[in-house]
């Protein structure tokens, strides 16, 4: 089963995210108290821990969830390889669209600099938000 296994936000752009216990989705907008939410096509991130746990083989210290600015950690479900269009359901009533697979990682940018390779450019994928809600870890995401 795929799941969430933590949703994280940030106050500002270009910085890691913070976890916090459930999250409030709203339509065509993101995360409420995201700075990365607003009416465009990348309003919510996400990043598999299977894909985070890689990454900590790379380095000696810990990663802990939101360090690569996803909004989203999920587990279960190989995220890179679902096409732009593919929806997934949340939770009760969440739905998001995948808009984007990966990213170009900015000149500066501070998950780079922390972690040393950021992996949200090949394995991040970002959503637009069709249906809101609440979501929180251990939700179940479903490939509609």
């Amino acid at each position: 089963m795929a799941k969430v296994v933590a949703i994280n936000i940030s106050e500002k752009k270009k910085t890691p995210k913070k976890s916090i216990p459930e999250g409030k989705l709203i339509e065509n907008f993101g995360f409420e108290g995201d700075a990365h939410a607003g009416n465009w096509h990348r309003q919510v991130s996400l990043l598999a821990k299977e894909s985070i746990e890689r990454a900590q083989g790379m380095r000696t210290d810990g990663l802990c969830h939101g360090m690569f600015a996803e909004n989203i950690t999920t587990e279960g479900i190989v995220l890179h390889t679902l096409p732009v269009g593919t929806k997934l359901k949340i939770g009760g009533e969440a739905v998001l669209e995948i808009t984007q697979i990966g990213k170009e990682c900015h000149d500066g940018c501070a998950i780079r600099e922390l972690v040393g390779q950021c992996i949200m450019p090949k394995e991040g994928i970002f959503c637009k938000v069709l249906t809101g809600g609440t979501v929180k870890a251990g939700d179940e995401i479903t490939v509609l």
